[in-house]
């Protein structure tokens, strides 16, 4: 166990220093896919309770390894060496601002020194939780015994889902209570145009196949190669796409036996033309492209005890309808309209079911849509928050959990925005523009785009004060109050005629409230629309006792509160 150079210890921090999380896991600069989830959800905890506590790393280091770590990176333990683990067990206990201990688990870690890592868990003085990135079936009583014995020196488990819950409860007989499940994150994902993508990777006109991860034999790329053949006959523009570098740990052992493989296997079937290997490790903006530009995303891994894989739900975060083999994690997410599952090994039956998506471009697309939403959930900012409170009931609450608040994003609030009003509906991040415009959604904008220049004087919010309040005045009705649908074209739509419109007129008599509260504020050039909302709400006040829905009643009464608070004398 060593101390990377130039960090040096406080085994005694001072009351101002936070308290720490130690992560005990693989991590960047190593490649390989625990690393990159373990980097990717400490990121997302500091985003949003850095002010709580501290995370700090003890990276997995193999004998032969060394790198040079970033700055959470507080210890290593070359994973090999039986006297390390004794070494950081102690060093941990040491240090007073340690916690609790999270580590990320898969067997292959600790696969020489089984029997020290079992000591580290019993040495360690503080509560440990365990990631268990594989939860295998049906084990046989060794396994049994060690995975017992692992979660009985443990104060929690972490598993991703549902299904590796249901085996440690019925196969290892783990108390419910231990257990948390805590799905995989995800990112995230700004949309970008795919025409535009596939151009930009030389792939224009192409049905687009892809895989990605650090390559091994178990990931069974030959298995899409035995099926494009037939996949190419029905659709001559379809290319794969094998994205990533052979696994480190492979080429150490085996050198490039298992690419080398593929590309002779590429040569017999003559598909030079219809793949395309991207041999390098991608980072994540170039890694979410490749992604975002895919049509059909193949899972074609062999291993049915497969617990979780992030590539998987990586490309569920970018709207790629899935192939899969029914790995546990297909099985748990999969549904009809989000994907297809077809048996280990079978290239016919993975050729039928990417021809019927390849043929299909409104299947495709609607099963895009709804793998965005399955997966939605799943973002790291709520990884990190279920993480957090893990943390804050292990450490008996003494952790008090501080929410970082994230920085106001007009970004898609702007997108959506036209000369005329704030667009009604959007596809994931693109506006709808034929779901036309309504007065709900422009009342709404103009309240929030108040309270914006409020708190920070932007001068560029002044124009969409101005958009969002026209609207508004746009959809007023000298003798009926206010319509609230409007088309494209800036025409008032027959279902103002069967809809109840009492919602929407609270909500604008509320907007033009606050912005009659408010008005004082506006540069003098835009203190005129406060003058004119005020002459708005007096023109449907005569109306107003014909409001009976007590939602809308509420709405009203708001926006009266801020325009008599203004006009105290009224």
């Amino acid at each position: 166990m060593t101390t990377p150079k130039n960090k040096a210890l406080n085994p005694n921090p001072s009351k101002n220093n936070p308290s720490e999380i130690l992560f005990i896991t693989s991590y960047p600069p190593r490649e390989c896919g625990i690393a990159t989830y373990s980097q990717d959800l400490i990121k997302a905890i500091n985003n949003k309770f850095s002010h709580s506590f501290s995370i700090k790393v003890c990276a997995f280091e193999s004998n032969g390894d060394t790198f040079s770590y970033p700055e959470e990176v507080k210890y290593t333990l070359k994973t090999s060496l039986a006297q390390d683990y004794e070494k950081l067990a102690y060093t941990i206990n040491k240090d007073n601002r340690i916690k609790t201990i999270l580590i990320q688990h898969e067997f292959g870690f600790f696969r020489s020194q089984e029997q020290a890592f079992h000591q580290l868990l019993l040495a360690v003085s503080k509560p440990i939780v365990i990631v268990f990135h594989t939860v295998l079936s049906h084990p046989d009583k060794l396994l049994k015994e060690k995975v017992q014995n692992i979660a009985a020196a443990c104060k929690s488990i972490i598993v991703m889902t549902k299904t590796s819950a249901k085996i440690l409860l019925q196969d290892y007989d783990v108390a419910s209570k231990k257990i948390a499940i805590i799905p995989h994150g995800t990112h995230l994902v700004p949309r970008l145009n795919k025409t535009f993508l596939k151009l930009k990777y030389q792939l224009k006109g192409k049905k687009v196949l892809s895989t990605f991860g650090l390559l091994s034999s178990g990931k069974d790329i030959g298995t899409t190669l035995d099926a494009l053949p037939a996949i190419i006959k029905q659709c001559p523009e379809t290319i794969f796409l094998i994205l990533g570098k052979t696994h480190p740990e492979v080429v150490k052992n085996e050198g490039e036996k298992y690419r080398e493989m593929l590309e002779q296997k590429v040569a017999q079937l003559s598909l030079q033309n219809h793949v395309r290997f991207v041999n390098k490790y991608l980072e994540l903006p170039e890694l979410l492209e490749y992604l975002q530009l895919t049509d059909i995303y193949l899972f074609t891994a062999n291993d049915p005890n497969q617990a979780v894989s992030g590539t998987f739900v990586y490309a569920m975060s970018c709207g790629c309808p899935i192939i899969s083999t029914p790995i546990p994690h297909a099985k748990e997410m999969l549904t009809d309209d989000t994907g297809i599952i077809f048996d280990f090994r079978n290239s016919s039956q993975l050729a039928s079911a990417t021809i019927k998506l390849l043929n299909n471009d409104h299947l495709r697309r609607y099963m895009g849509l709804n793998t965005l939403h399955k997966i939605a959930s799943t973002v790291w900012e709520n990884s990190a928050i279920a993480h957090a409170k893990l943390f804050e009931k292990m450490d008996d609450e003494r952790i008090s959990l501080q929410y970082n608040l994230p920085v106001i994003n007009l970004k898609h609030f702007k997108k959506l925005t036209t000369g005329f009003g704030m667009i009604q509906f959007s596809k994931i991040n693109r506006p709808d523009s034929d779901s036309g415009y309504t007065l709900d959604d422009n009342a709404r904008a103009l309240i929030a785009m108040c309270q914006h220049y409020e708190l920070t004087k932007n001068e560029a919010d002044l124009e969409y004060i101005h958009i969002y309040f026209n609207f508004i005045k746009y959809c007023l009705q000298s003798e009926n109050g206010f319509l609230n649908y409007v088309d494209e074209q800036r025409i008032f739509t027959p279902q103002n005629n069967m809809a109840n419109l009492e919602d929407a007129n609270g909500r604008a008599i509320w907007a033009l409230g606050y912005l009659i509260a408010k008005g004082d504020l506006l540069p003098t050039a835009s203190q005129t629309i406060a003058e004119d909302a005020e002459l708005m709400i007096q023109s449907v006040l005569v109306n107003i006792d014909y409001i009976h829905s007590t939602r809308a009643m509420a709405f009203a009464i708001k926006g009266l509160y801020f325009r008599n608070k203004k006009n105290s004398s009224l």
